[in-house]
């Protein structure tokens, strides 16, 4: 069982990186928040792995933070309908502090909105995990500005999916959301805060 990878950076793609290691070259599965964070080719990079073999053929499920492999293997392993594929789909979409204030919070049109995630998955989801997440490690507390904002709302996420089809990277378009939801009413629309994240 290989759980961690440390080499050279072969080549790179949204969804898989290529590490060289020992002389062999290892296809890894990532998502795209871990894809952030890979360095450009020829560089030194170290990855969580979790490991799935089967008889006709091995897979590698590469994560940048020891959290996100251990979230992915909760995901794979404790919820019926959750396989890799869905799994890395999840976590491309939204972090683990995020799922795991949706979790907390049973919120199952936020969940729903992850591709592959239907509402029984997502109850199903929330039946399995809720009593492995708390809310003290979830991202819906206060701010530093001290403005409630639920990161975990519908309209915040939106927001965020808003500015990731506009050209953003995942964790900007979460910073300048949470910047503008501190500037806004808790209630404020999807439009609003995309306008004031842009501002």
């Amino acid at each position: 069982m290989i759980a961690r990878i440390k080499g050279t950076v072969l080549e790179t793609t949204p969804l898989l990186v290529v590490i060289e290691a020992g002389g062999v070259g290892y296809d890894v599965q990532i998502p795209i928040t871990t894809a952030e964070k890979v360095p450009g080719v020829g560089k030194e990079c170290s990855l969580f792995i979790h490991s799935v073999y089967r008889e006709d053929s091995a897979s590698l499920y590469g994560f940048a933070t020891r959290e996100d492999r251990d979230f992915f293997r909760l995901l794979v392993e404790k919820v019926s309908g959750i396989g890799p594929k869905i799994g890395i789909a999840i976590l491309s979409r939204m972090s683990v502090e995020l799922l795991r204030g949706a979790i907390a919070s049973a919120d199952i049109a936020l969940l729903s909105k992850c591709p592959g995630i239907g509402k029984k998955t997502a109850e199903r989801l929330v039946i399995e995990l809720k009593d492995k997440v708390s809310l003290s490690t979830a991202v819906t507390a206060t701010d530093s500005t001290g403005a409630a904002t639920s990161a975990s709302s519908g309209a915040y996420q939106d927001a965020v999916s808003s500015l990731i089809i506009l050209g953003y990277k995942p964790a900007d378009a979460d910073k300048f959301v949470r910047k503008a939801s501190s500037q806004l009413p808790t209630n404020a629309s999807v439009e609003a805060l995309v306008k004031q994240a842009l501002s």
